[in-house]
Order: C-alpha cells, then sequence, then structure tokens
C-alpha cells in the first residue's frame, strides 16, 4: 500500500470484484502488519462501519470478518462499538459480517445474551446469509458460554428442518459439531 493510500481509500475503489473489491487485500494488509502498527490499521478499519457510502460499510464489514477469522484479539478493543453496531446494524452484508465477527471476540455473559438475542432476531431476518450467519454465529457463541447450548441446539434443529436450504445446509453441519461429545460445552 503506499504511503498516501488509507484504508479508507482502498475500500473506495472497486478493485477486481465490486462487491468485496479491496477487502481481501486490506485484510491481509492488516495481518502483515508488525503487531504495534496493526492496532491503527484496524481503528481505520472500524472507523469505516459508520461511512455514508454503504459499498466502503460493506466491504469493511468483510475486511473485518477477514481479520477477526485469523486474528480476533486484534479486536478487543473495539468490542464496545461492534456491540453497539450489531444492536443498530440495519444492511444485510453489515449484520451477515457481525453475526461472524462478535462471537469471535471475548464476551462477559451478559453481553453473550445479547448477542445471542440479537442474533436470535436476525433468525428471521429477509435474508438468508443474514439467517445461516446468525445460526453459525450462535453455534460460536456456545464455546464461550455453555448455559446456551442448550436454546441453541434446540433452534439449530429446528431450523436446519425448516430453514431456507442454506440454513438447512449450515444447521446440519453445526448439529454434527456441537452434538459430538468432544465439542460438548461443560
Amino acid at each position: 500500500m503506499p504511503t498516501s493510500e488509507t484504508i479508507h481509500s482502498m475500500l473506495a475503489t472497486g478493485g477486481n470484484r465490486p462487491n468485496i473489491g479491496r477487502a481481501g487485500e486490506v485484510a491481509a494488509l492488516i495481518l502483515a502488519q508488525p503487531k504495534r502498527q496493526q492496532s491503527r490499521k484496524v481503528a481505520q478499519l472500524v472507523e469505516c462501519l459508520w461511512d455514508e457510502d454503504p459499498g466502503i460499510v460493506n466491504r469493511a464489514a468483510d475486511a473485518l470478518e477477514k481479520v477477526s477469522s485469523t486474528l480476533p484479539s486484534l479486536l478487543d478493543s473495539w468490542k464496545a462499538p461492534l456491540l453497539g453496531l450489531m444492536a443498530e446494524a440495519a444492511q444485510n452484508k453489515q449484520r451477515w459480517h457481525l453475526a461472524l465477527i462478535v462471537p469471535r471476540l471475548k464476551l462477559t455473559l451478559p453481553e453473550c445474551r445479547r448477542v445471542a438475542e440479537t442474533l436470535q432476531c436476525w433468525l428471521d431476518d429477509p435474508s438468508s446469509i443474514v439467517k445461516t450467519c446468525a445460526m453459525q454465529g450462535l453455534a460460536d457463541l456456545t464455546r464461550q458460554e455453555a448455559s446456551l447450548w442448550p436454546e441453541v441446539l434446540d433452534l439449530l434443529r429446528i431450523h436446519s428442518r425448516s430453514g431456507t436450504p442454506a440454513m438447512r445446509a449450515r444447521g446440519r453441519h453445526l448439529l454434527r459439531q456441537l452434538e459430538a461429545p468432544c465439542d460438548k460445552p461443560e
């Protein structure tokens, strides 16, 4: 990335794939930075989640999800703003990425319950992708908070039978993982 190019300007350009633009490049750039510079770049990326341009917001959410899948601890200092954004997120792409990102953060019990409540509401979203990512997020939350396990298991069973094809497929996969004796939360 040239010194004059910011995270925002990278996300503002389309790249080879107009939907995600240079989100993958932004994520790779952040992950390749020395540790002390990563937090500054993550800060720039997180700020883009509140941009007026929905394209930048969507690409920022995509890049942040990629970063969180590799190094979720980079987002620890952004937990409060991300929890707040999750409560107000309206765009589908933003929702589905937040459904995957937020359960990767180190959450307290009240935060886990708040996130679970939001994700359960998203199971009624018109978007099949939002619903499917909400299922994944709920399953991921059970790794942090075992008390959610029975309710999440019931929800997954229901949606793996009655949901969209994507929800049924994801539900079957998640049920295999959660019902495996070695993965059952204690």
